[in-house]
């Protein structure tokens, strides 16, 4: 009885452990110290108040500070959104949102965020940053443009396909070699964010995987805001941490990153 009583504690003790994907929501409001003299930097984001992508998370920090230093700029990770405040973000040329999800900004400091992209601050949001779990509208309207509507499951997870680049000579595109197989999880959305405006760079071949139910038929998977006044780029890319060390990504994640960084 004994061994009964104490198999069923395990298994309620089990259970009720959380989640590491989803962490409790946090709201900041003590902001970072930032280092002394930074100037024109990359901010690199990966607060999560959403689905937290703890496999790629680290490596892909890693990879992107090592981008910022190849471009001499400096860079800053962090998961502490109060830093999303005018006096700070004025420090930082690029805002790179790493798998960032959900709710994770204050109104102020959603204001604060929308005052550096009007002035001509860049967003670099990758993955998570465009799932569902974002329902602001100035961020869905401004950084997204469409809404997520799910990725394969299953053993169709996490599939090889082709991604075609559909403006080759789009700065962001230069030097990608096709034809270009990437693995990764395949997000789908509810339409064509060429529909609300974007420019679409690269789509993902739906004849080369298994999208199932979640066909778009033209499925974008990399975009920018042309109408924003701060260069916007979004990726639908970088589940796995390996995803960063294909060389065609890390190569659009250097351009981005620059492109989005011109000086203002």
């Amino acid at each position: 009885m004994l061994k009964i009583l104490m198999t069923v504690g395990a298994l309620a003790l089990a259970q009720a452990a959380p989640n590491p994907h989803l962490p409790p929501p946090t709201m900041d409001s003590v902001a970072p110290t930032l280092p002394a003299g930074l100037k024109n930097g990359v901010l690199i984001v990966s607060k999560t108040n959403g689905w937290r992508h703890l496999e790629h998370i680290p490596h892909s920090n890693e990879v992107l500070g090592d981008i910022a230093r190849e471009l001499g700029r400096p860079s800053y990770a962090t998961e502490n959104a109060a830093v999303f405040n005018d006096a700070q973000l004025r420090h930082f040329s690029v805002v790179v949102l790493n798998s960032a999800s959900g709710a994770f900004l204050t109104p102020d400091q959603r204001a604060a965020f929308e005052r550096f992209v009007a002035r001509g601050g860049g967003v670099v949001a990758l993955h998570a940053a465009g799932d569902d779990s974002h329902k602001e509208p100035w961020y869905v309207d401004t950084i997204i443009g469409t809404t997520f509507i799910g990725h394969p499951n299953g053993d169709d997870h996490i599939q090889r396909a082709n991604v075609v680049v559909d403006q080759p000579r789009h700065p962001i595109m230069a030097g990608v070699t096709q034809p270009w197989t990437a693995t990764d999880e395949w997000y789908s959305f509810s339409n064509d964010p060429a529909t609300r405006g974007m420019t679409v760079l690269a789509r993902v071949d739906e004849a080369s995987y298994r999208p199932g139910k979640l066909a778009m038929g033209t499925h974008p998977v990399m975009w920018v805001n042309p109408a924003a006044k701060g260069r916007v780029f979004y990726s639908a890319l970088g589940h796995d941490p390996a995803a960063y060390d294909d060389p065609n990504y890390r190569r659009i994640l250097t351009n981005a990153i620059r492109w989005a960084a011109r000086a203002r």
